[in-house]
């Protein structure tokens, strides 16, 4: 309490002329640079606030003074971080006053100015730690060892040279100037020994073309693909800071993307998986997911630029759609599937006697554990039989049962039976059908599975209130279906729906056990298998198969 009955005489205090401001900042800076860490409130906000306007009117060489007195004491971190946001020399007095310990300095040098760092090298009670972080962001003793203070003029040419001696690295670190006469040789002798002295990439010799002490040793090798990196831009939205392997690649770098991610920037809103396209080195040209959230300034609230990460997206290229299954690898899948079928059909046998008590009477608590094992093996043998028929359909070991089906009633048939269950979500589809009848050379079983899986899947996906155009009509000897994707599935990459994993999109109606990834590729290998396809169209899915042509009534044959 009596920290905070000082703050606030000291707020209430008028400061009308430039003696009460600078007597004001002093208190402020003598008060809250004892402030404990974990103190918090309104009167600190204020004070801070008010800090931060009376530095605009204080001259920063009179601020740097006051931080020079010998009795003033920072012991803040949060008031360290906002002098060293300030101007250079302000910055400076505050990183050599701060009394901090390892643990704060391990936490704020990494958030400091990059411009403000170099200000901590001519610190010497700092532990090594913290000088280790420090090497690691750059910030290295790079002045030259102490020189002679004045320079005796160059001999004339008539008197012959002094061989200059050669200085060790350890001399130089000592610090010993050069004798008298020695001239700028020696000091280029120096330069060069403290660079030998200073090598911090070891297995890299010493060259004509040295290499800064940038602590970058443990970021040699970049690989050939950045997938991920964290960054921190500035306002106009500059890549100021990244992790240290694709700096060189990335800073100084202006991220631009899309009307939306415009928008969000300009509102300074968190920006979310927001799409954006990098051109440079090889190792980060591409498409990149950003995630990142928009940092201020503590004194004043001015926008600063936003703090977040570069993700690559689920990479799918990498691997065929569809690879090839051989006859042998098909053949160990039916094999291994054919080893599970055999248990759980046996469960399944055991779990129907229990239920139906053909045994004996059994108790109720029983026969319903058992119906639910009878379901779920059920459940289970319906999954052996979906992999099976993928693997026989990839490596063409199935061909599908031939016929001639109706595609138009069987389409309007299954979009009304999933009216029944997205009814009461206002969702379902808007039917057009351009041609009637759309005869396909196909058993009307194989042509319901197939329109089954595609429809149940987009249904299942829908949002509430979400209606789904579908278009039917003949093109080019094909029937053509066309689907509107749901907004879901619609926001994915191009091949992305085909390989979503079970249980990553939320489905209210089911077509499989495996989701929606598995029940589409399904869908595309039927497809394929009776001479048609399953493809993305942008906002689209498109399915095709191959239509029979009509025989018209005037045709010689019906006339005979």
């Amino acid at each position: 309490m009596h920290f905070d009955d000082r703050l606030g005489t000291v707020l209430r205090m008028r400061a009308d002329g430039p003696g009460m401001q600078r007597v004001q900042y002093r208190q402020l800076l003598d008060l809250l640079g004892t402030v404990p860490v974990e103190a918090q409130g309104e009167q600190l906000e204020a004070a801070y606030d008010r800090l931060g306007e009376l530095a605009a009117l204080i001259p920063a060489e009179a601020r740097a003074a006051m931080l020079r007195e010998p009795a003033q004491r920072l012991r803040s971190p949060r008031l360290v971080a906002a002098l060293a946001s300030g101007e250079p020399v302000v910055a400076a007095q505050a990183l050599q006053r701060a009394q901090l310990s390892d643990e704060q300095w391990l936490d704020l040098v990494p958030a400091l100015p990059p411009a403000a760092r170099p200000a901590l090298r001519q610190r010497r009670d700092l532990s090594p730690t913290v000088a280790s972080l420090l090497a690691r962001l750059g910030v290295n003793d790079r002045g030259l060892p102490p020189a002679a203070e004045a320079i005796q003029p160059a001999k004339p040419v008539s008197e012959p040279a002094a061989l200059e001696p050669d200085l060790t690295g350890a001399e130089v670190i000592e610090g010993n100037p050069p004798k008298q006469g020695e001239g700028i040789g020696a000091i280029v002798k120096r330069i060069e020994a403290y660079r030998r002295a200073k090598q911090v990439v070891e297995h890299v010799p010493a060259s004509d073309s040295p290499r800064l002490p940038l602590g970058e040793d443990h970021v040699l090798s970049v690989a050939e693909e950045v997938r991920a990196c964290d960054f921190a831009t500035d306002a106009q939205l500059r890549i100021s800071w990244c992790d240290a392997g694709v700096a060189p690649m990335l800073h100084g770098m202006r991220l631009a993307g899309d009307a939306e991610f415009a928008h969000l920037v300009r509102q300074h809103q968190p920006l979310r998986a927001q799409r954006i396209v990098l051109a440079g080195a090889g190792a980060i040209a591409g498409h990149w997911h950003l995630d990142a959230a928009p940092w201020f300034d503590p004194l004043t609230g001015n926008f600063l630029g936003y703090r977040g990460r570069l993700r690559r997206p689920p990479s799918t290229a990498k691997a065929p759609a569809n690879p090839p299954v051989t006859d042998s690898q098909a053949d160990r899948i039916r094999q291994m599937l054919h080893e599970l079928r055999t248990p759980v059909n046996a469960i399944q046998i055991g779990a129907e006697i229990i239920q139906q008590q053909l045994y004996g009477a059994t108790p109720h608590e029983y026969r319903a554990l058992a119906a639910g094992i009878a379901g779920d093996a059920a459940r289970m043998l319906s999954a052996f039989e979906e992999l099976e028929r993928l693997a026989k359909l990839d490596s063409q070991a199935l061909e599908l049962d031939p016929g001639e089906t109706d595609l138009a009633s069987v389409i309007a048939a299954t979009a009304a039976q999933l009216g029944t269950h997205t009814k009461g979500r206002g969702s379902g589809f808007e039917l057009k059908i351009d041609d009637q009848p759309l005869p396909v050379p196909l058993a009307a079983i194989e042509v319901e599975r197939i329109v089954w899986r595609l429809l149940a899947t987009l249904a299942g996906v829908s949002a509430p209130g979400e209606q789904l155009k579908l278009r039917l009509r003949r093109k080019n000897g094909l029937v053509r279906l066309d689907a509107a994707l749901p907004a879901q599935l619609a926001s994915r990459e191009d091949e992305a729906i085909f390989h979503a994993a079970a249980g990553s999109v939320p489905q209210v109606v089911s077509a499989g056990v495996f989701g929606v990834g598995f029940a589409l590729r399904l869908a595309r290998a039927e497809a394929r298998a009776a001479g048609g396809d399953l493809v993305r169209k942008n906002e689209r899915l498109r399915l095709t198969l191959p239509g029979l042509t009509e025989t018209a009534p005037s045709h010689t044959q019906n006339a005979a």
